[in-house]
């Protein structure tokens, strides 16, 4: 659907528009500052099918304004977003032609299942296939990066999945290094600054193919080309990349922007990564406050222990208890074959595909695409065992 949000109040304007570009169905959001009026000088092709008016005042006229909106345009879908609950308000609003009228400020439990109601019922309804995967490093050194691309390789390594990782770290991010020795023909600025080219043909050639189906959108190799890339590009790539791909990867790296936190909110899962270290739990902590304070739902959030040692002083019963989950997923520590995987830019399946942190890769990629566990095959040695059996 497309959505248009109009509001006097700039924060409600840009709290509206994270909440709705959260939603993982692809709509088009646009954001209008100031009155009703704005949309008299509009071209039909330009209206939208979901008008939302944050905090309508009857003094302003402004459901005069909707009533002539609603008659011009019947198929226009109204949300009113206020505190005045009085009846005779409530009365005014359907009678202008307003679908819901819901208390401000609105969350995404009250917001989303009216929009979806709409979507039903103008016929529009569109789920986006494509998934999108965040990885953030609570602190420096948590292996954020590497996890995110040999979890690219792993995801795409059937040959069954469609997988794209973009490089969110934008001033010193180096996601291709880790899975290849080839240089980025382009990278996620040249994007931006061409946006207006953005089609799928134009998509995939500025990624780094390191498989046939897997490829990599690199950073900005300058970091002063970072603030080419603004959030809205990010909407339209998101946007794109998930009618493309099976699987959205983004390497978002530590800091917290409009332009990442843009990028988070199209996630569908955030995997916040960390090791088990005081220090990374502190960190953590941190951010998960972070993300309350954002309004991800605490199923969207899962936490990875990278470098995990079962005999380490701290337990993974400990971290469990200490973040309120049993949900941590946990990959192993084997430093010499993450090492060699770095050092020689080769995804650490291709180079040390029997090292425990490959089968872990694999293992937590089949979870996520839903696919079954390769059957290993029999030795003639197992045969002999089982016939001695």
């Amino acid at each position: 659907m497309k959505i248009a949000v109009i509001s006097k109040d700039e924060r409600h304007l840009l709290d509206l528009g994270r909440l709705l570009r959260a939603r993982p169905t692809g709509d088009e959001v646009d954001l209008l500052s100031g009155g009703l009026i704005r949309l008299a000088g509009m071209a039909d092709e330009q209206l939208p099918d979901v008008l939302i008016i944050d905090q309508p005042s009857v003094a302003d006229g402004d459901l005069i304004q909707v009533e002539r909106l609603s008659g011009l345009h019947p198929a226009m879908a109204f949300i009113a977003l206020t505190s005045e609950s009085s009846s005779d308000f409530l009365l005014q609003a359907m009678r202008a032609g307003v679908r819901e009228v819901l208390p401000a400020p609105v969350t995404s439990a009250t917001l989303y299942p009216v929009l979806d109601r709409i979507a039903e019922k103008l016929g529009r309804r569109h789920h986006a296939s494509g998934k999108v995967l965040a990885f953030i490093s609570c602190k420096g050194g948590s292996g954020a990066t590497f996890l995110a691309t040999n979890l690219g390789y792993a995801l795409a390594a059937s040959g069954a999945k469609r997988v794209a990782l973009i490089d969110m770290n934008l001033q010193f991010g180096d996601a291709s290094l880790f899975v290849s020795d080839h240089k980025p023909l382009a990278t996620l600025s040249d994007v931006a600054s061409q946006i207006h080219r953005l089609d799928p043909s134009f998509l995939a050639s500025s990624m780094l193919s390191i498989l046939p189906n897997y490829g990599v959108l690199a950073a900005p190799s300058d970091p002063a080309h970072t603030s080419d890339v603004k959030p809205d590009h990010i909407d339209a790539i998101l946007k794109l990349a998930r009618q493309q791909y099976d699987f959205i990867i983004l390497d978002v790296g530590r800091s917290l922007d409009a332009v990442t936190i843009r990028a988070l909110d199209h996630a569908d899962l955030i995997f916040p990564i960390l090791q088990t270290t005081l220090p990374y739990i502190r960190d953590s902590k941190r951010l998960l406050t972070v993300f309350r304070s954002l309004e991800y739902s605490k199923e969207k959030i899962q936490l990875i222990v990278n470098r995990h040692d079962k005999g380490g002083e701290i337990r993974l019963k400990d971290l469990e208890a200490a973040f309120d989950t049993d949900q941590m997923q946990t990959i192993p520590n084997h430093y010499d074959a993450a090492a060699a995987s770095v050092n020689q830019g080769v995804p650490v399946m291709k180079l040390a595909p029997t090292s425990p942190l490959s089968r872990a890769l694999d293992e937590f990629a089949r979870s996520l695409s839903g696919e079954a566990a390769a059957v290993k095959p029999v030795s003639w040695i197992d045969k002999l065992r089982g016939r001695k059996d």
